[in-house]
């Protein structure tokens, strides 16, 4: 497979450069297989989140329509009380 490769220069806390240092010395990795690896692994984590705050601006703007969540239950047959009391147990675990 064939891709282009890019340089890229970032700065690092101290602390955290030096658990990269010695992760990639106790590895005999280079520190650029971790960064790569941790880019390739929660990329997609921070775009879906940029999304995410891109739809709560678009509706607050007004460029999206909002409903009410309990419009949304009752359309959808649910059972509001069944899934607060849900939603509970899972906020607890």
């Amino acid at each position: 497979m064939y891709y282009m490769s890019h340089t890229m220069t970032l700065r690092l806390p101290d602390e955290l450069s030096d658990r990269l240092n010695r992760l990639a010395e106790a590895t005999s990795r280079p520190k650029s297989f971790y960064v790569r690896s941790l880019l390739e692994e929660h990329l997609a984590e921070f775009e879906y989140v940029a999304g995410l705050d891109a739809q709560v601006e678009a509706i607050r703007r007004g460029a999206i329509e909002a409903r009410p969540i309990d419009e949304l239950v009752d359309e959808l047959g649910f059972d509001a009380d069944e899934l607060r009391a849900e939603a509970r147990v899972a906020a607890a675990e």
